[in-house]
């Protein structure tokens, strides 16, 4: 069982294709076995088939998505995405297959494990949400529309990822920036400064800079990403998820794909967006309220804060009135020493160790290969892609290689991030929001290595409800704020002093300024993605509902000619759900309090954590996993506490 699944992105783009045929060839024979055996089944080893198929299945359609989005060489991405088109096609067929599900809806699970018994009670629900049981005519449409579906997708994808706008500048708009990004910006033989709509060069310029004429600038440049191709395919996209969730029996996208959350409807996920949107109402105005008085300073009688103030603003007043420049704990967060502390205190905490492989392949020579393992049982393996470059995805987050199943295949994932690439010799050095998002992500990773020794393979790793996905991730943020964490790591790049503890008592005060506009812009985002989905999508002026839905969550108006939504790209991944993240949060809070009770590093809540939460993978519904681990539900106090203290 040892990790290899990354030999298959360092083939040809034929190999690769060849590759995911393979697996849909035997998923194809899963299938077959199965609907051949002769009732009465047995229960294991019908189930050992059905898991067999759609393992194989899920496998290289993990593959496929994550060469379709970092491999270097177009032409594999190009494969990639073709192949990921056959699979979902497949998935599609057998999810559809009426023989499939009876054979399935026959077993008599009775007398085998709960988690045996959640895992076919799921899996029957989930084929009827797919409509096996609708006349061949529906299911023809619905097999067409999913597959036009995953095409569309891409398609919104690629017009993101594929469209890197650039804008010339004079070196004096570079003011206020660190000096480290000034000289990785350096002037071209024109004189100007390139900057990018890339995250490395967005954030901090929205951040620093002090010229507002060239933050409006590039914050519009930044809302143009995929504008206008994606206009049209957003349109379409809405269109067609509004077909398949009334061909299924729903009113809309929203009702259809927020039933299998916890929240459970599309009205129960907008009512959250109502409650969080009103607890944060007063947190907000004061928030910006601080924004609006330290304008007028510079601009006195100034009416309004623009949205390309906001970053800034908020910048300026956490350092004038909270005593915190966040330019000051730069020099302690250089990126290489950041990663050995991620890979140190997620360790210590829950009893592993990262041993590096220099020779394992990868698809590029910039990502690491790291075996996980306890004592001598390795436990999967981890790779970190973490540079920009041309082509790849141009977020962060956690990518399925291989998922894992117990006594059969090691858990095997990426970590897919854009942080600052270390040159020339000089360090690169990280915001401290960039360590949370660090963090945050290797919080998912965790989750599938962690979670990925289930018996089904269709219950590993991160295989819960999707409104909960986030919550262990959400978790592991609080880990950047405690002093004695940071100075296993946070170190002057030139003194090697540890970052003091008092810059980060002023750090944590600074953050908790601007939590209501984070909150409200939140919502503003989880609102434009329920809202886009819960509409009849016949006519309907995306552009208008988004910019009536900014107006509404957030103080700050809408720009006519910039065009947000077709750059958000979780309307693809999410559709509908964006809710997930903040609904998560909620239950990470009340998670997190164990800890907060007996220490961050304590060894008993974290082995505990990582039993409960973490190796249970799928294998209960999320809100068992939660009370396993608490002794009772998830509560909204400790995220109330949060939001007002």
């Amino acid at each position: 069982m040892s990790p290899d699944a990354s030999r298959a992105l360092c083939g040809t783009p034929d190999e690769f294709e060849r590759g995911c045929r393979r697996d849909m060839d035997r998923a194809r024979a899963e299938a077959d076995r199965l609907k051949a055996m002769s009732p009465p089944r047995a229960a294991p080893a019908a189930l050992a088939a059905f898991d067999a198929a759609f393992g194989a299945l899920s496998d290289a359609a993990s593959r496929a998505s994550l060469a379709r989005n970092v491999h270097p060489d177009p032409r594999m991405r190009d494969a990639a995405e073709r192949s990921e088109q056959e699979i979902d096609a497949l998935s599609t067929e057998l999810s559809l297959d009426r023989g499939l599900y009876d054979a399935l809806a026959a077993l008599d699970v009775s007398a085998e494990d709960g988690a045996t018994r959640y895992y076919l009670q799921k899996s029957l629900r989930d084929f009827r949400r797919a409509g096996v049981d609708r006349d061949e005519a529906t299911r023809t449409r619905v097999r067409a529309l999913r597959e036009e579906l995953v095409r569309i997708g891409q398609e919104f994808g690629r017009n993101i990822k594929d469209d890197v706008r650039r804008i010339e500048l004079e070196p004096t708009d570079l003011d206020g920036l660190p000096e480290d990004w000034r000289r990785a910006h350096a002037p071209g033989p024109s004189g100007k400064v390139v900057v990018t709509t890339d995250n490395t060069d967005y954030v901090p310029f929205m951040t620093y800079a002090r010229s507002e004429r060239a933050r409006e600038a590039l914050w519009r440049l930044y809302r143009l990403r995929g504008h206008p191709k994606n206009l049209d395919v957003l349109a379409r996209m809405l269109s067609r998820r509004a077909e398949l969730a009334r061909l299924l029996g729903y009113e809309s996208w929203a009702a259809y794909v927020t039933e299998d959350k916890m929240i459970g409807s599309d009205r129960a996920a907008a009512e959250f967006v109502e409650k969080i949107a009103r607890a944060a109402e007063p947190r907000m105005r004061r928030d910006f309220g601080q924004l609006l008085a330290r304008k007028r300073e510079d601009v006195p009688g100034a009416e309004r804060v623009e949205p390309w103030d906001s970053a800034w603003l908020q910048e300026r007043v956490k350092a004038e009135q909270y005593g915190f420049d966040s330019q000051s704990v730069r020099p302690y967060l250089d990126y290489a020493r950041v990663k050995e502390g991620v890979l140190d205190v997620t360790g210590r905490l829950f009893g592993i160790e990262y041993r590096r492989v220099p020779d394992a392949q990868v698809w590029h020579a910039e990502v690491e290969a790291y075996d996980v393992v306890e004592g001598e049982k390795p436990l999967g393996r981890v790779y970190l892609d973490m540079h920009p470059r041309d082509g790849k995805y141009k977020h962060y987050a956690q990518f399925t290689l291989a998922s894992g199943q117990a006594g059969r295949q090691l858990p095997e994932g990426v970590l897919v991030c854009n942080f600052p690439r270390p040159q020339g010799g000089a360090p690169a050095l990280m915001e401290h929001g960039d360590v949370k998002t660090f963090f945050h992500e290797f919080g998912h990773l965790l989750h599938h290595v962690l979670g990925g020794h289930t018996r089904w393979a269709g219950q590993s790793g991160v295989a819960t409800e999707w409104d909960f996905v986030e919550a262990p991730s959400q978790m592991l943020e609080e880990w950047v704020w405690d002093p004695g964490v940071l100075a296993g790591f946070a170190r002057h790049v030139e003194t090697g002093a540890t970052l003091p503890a008092e810059a980060v008592r002023r750090m944590k005060a600074a953050d908790e300024y601007g939590k209501g506009l984070m909150v409200r812009q939140q919502m503003f985002y989880a609102a434009t993605s329920l809202e886009l989905h819960r509409r009849d999508p016949e006519g309907l002026d995306t552009t208008a509902l988004v910019a009536e839905l900014q107006e509404r969550y957030t103080p700050f108006r809408h720009v006519d000619g910039t065009y947000f939504h077709e750059s958000f790209g979780h309307l693809d991944g999410y559709s509908a759900i964006y809710y997930t993240y903040m609904w998560s949060l909620v239950i990470a809070k009340d998670l997190f309090g164990p800890f907060r009770e007996k220490g961050l590093m304590d060894p008993g809540p974290a082995r505990r954590y990582r039993r409960a939460i973490l190796e249970a993978g799928g294998s209960k519904p999320a809100a068992e996993l939660v009370k396993d681990f608490l002794g009772r539900p998830h509560a909204f106090d400790a995220y109330e506490q949060w939001l007002n203290a």
